[in-house]
């Protein structure tokens, strides 16, 4: 009897010690693993309520049609790409210098002789008003009130002078090319006189893409989606500003058939400054240093171009090594927190987009939504530059990363 008392007691004594973590229930024990943790469903009622960007996702999930939902949330094929962007992440970690003065941290700097006052772009996302009413106009004026860049699409909601008129200024026009010349040169030429001075030429989807969870979530929408999608030969075309007049059909996307040589074309006919868009290896790096662009885009289409199962973050070195400074180097696809972007920026990268982030915020609560985002992911930039030791984006280098395996 004496020693089961004892015995009791001493269990006690080890639950409670700090050496093995909280005691009560619910809470870990030290040899219980993080991810076995069940939290309940919490959904934010505001923006100013969010912990991450992760809370304005469970809010768009919980608020947009589904079919709609799963236009965001797809990737191709078994989302091999899609996961392999987040996963990326995990393989790089952070080396921290100490005993530096971070009193005034800036997050200023260039791109194309623009000034910024941050490197965290709103990357190209079509069709906004899918996610909120107000759409790219939301957008537009949260990244005025921010001070972001942003990127339009060219499959935008919203005709590229009533967002421009938005954001005060002009904004990066995003291109999908398209074996109709007239087409492109009459987007090029309007894009040029709304005032764009960059064109973002969009590379990863000329063979098309197989989105098997988009079509999983299509299929269990009781919505009739012919109503918004016509099936007819202009299909949803019809629907978007920067194709009216062109007589574009799906069909003019069908550019299996390209080569470098569509950079050439591209600038005769535009005086606007081109970015490559899709670029994922040294080998189409070099090819496009040595068509003359003006800068290089690093992306994966967030998942959706391609089952390759690797990661944007995974395909930036060799870019960065074979660009050589030569020109900017841009990135997306995964990106959702600060350390993410910050990672990217220490491998080389000069700005880092964000797509899936923003929509979320702007699904959730319009404009509002998308600044707080904005302003959460300079907030989490901001503290691990004063963690790591670099007071400026030119200070973060190779020296504040390391690679696992």
């Amino acid at each position: 009897m004496a020693n089961a008392q004892l015995r009791r007691q001493f269990l006690k004594f080890l639950v409670a010690s700090p050496l093995l973590g909280w005691t009560t229930a619910g809470r870990l024990l030290a040899d219980e693993m993080l991810d076995t943790i069940s939290l309940p469903d919490y959904l934010i009622k505001s923006p100013d309520e969010a912990l991450d960007v992760f809370d304005f996702h469970n809010v768009a999930r919980s608020v947009l049609p589904t079919a709609h939902y799963g236009y965001l949330a797809t990737g191709t094929d078994g989302n091999e790409t899609l996961k392999a962007n987040r996963k990326a992440f995990d393989r790089v970690y952070l080396r921290a210098m100490r005993m530096v003065d971070t009193a005034a941290v800036s997050l200023d700097t260039r791109l194309l002789d623009e000034p910024l006052t941050s490197p965290i772009v709103l990357a190209p996302v079509g069709s906004q008003k899918a996610f909120h009413a107000e759409g790219e106009l939301a957008t537009a004026r949260a990244a005025r009130s921010q001070g972001h860049l942003q990127m339009l699409s060219n499959v935008t909601s919203t005709s590229i002078e009533d967002v421009i008129e938005a954001r005060g200024e002009p904004v990066w026009f995003q291109f999908y090319p398209t074996n109709k010349w007239s087409t492109a040169s009459t987007m090029l030429k309007r894009a040029e006189d709304a005032g764009a001075k960059v064109v973002v030429l969009t590379v990863d989807l000329n063979s098309g893409s197989n989105r098997v969870l988009l079509n999983q979530f299509i299929r269990v929408d009781e919505r009739d989606c012919d109503v918004c999608h016509s099936p007819g030969p202009d299909g949803w075309l019809k629907t978007k500003p920067m194709y009216a007049g062109t007589g574009a059909v799906e069909a003019d996307w069908d550019m299996s058939s390209m080569t470098w040589d569509y950079i050439d074309r591209l600038r005769d006919a535009t005086r606007m400054k081109i970015v490559v868009k899709g670029v994922v290896t040294a080998e189409d790096a070099k090819s496009c240093i040595e068509r003359g662009v003006d800068a290089i885009y690093v992306s994966n289409h967030g998942g959706r171009a391609e089952a390759s199962g690797w990661g944007s973050l995974e395909n930036l070195p060799e870019v960065v090594a074979t660009v050589n400074g030569r020109v900017p180097v841009l990135i997306d696809s995964g990106f959702r927190r600060g350390t993410d972007i910050f990672k990217a920026l220490a491998l080389g990268a000069d700005a880092v987009c964000i797509g899936r982030a923003y929509i979320w915020g702007l699904a959730a609560f319009g404009q509002a939504g998308v600044e707080k985002v904005l302003d959460m992911l300079r907030a989490e930039l901001r503290m691990v530059m004063g963690q790591m030791g670099a007071r400026s984006i030119a200070d973060i280098g190779a020296e504040h990363i390391g690679a696992r395996g």
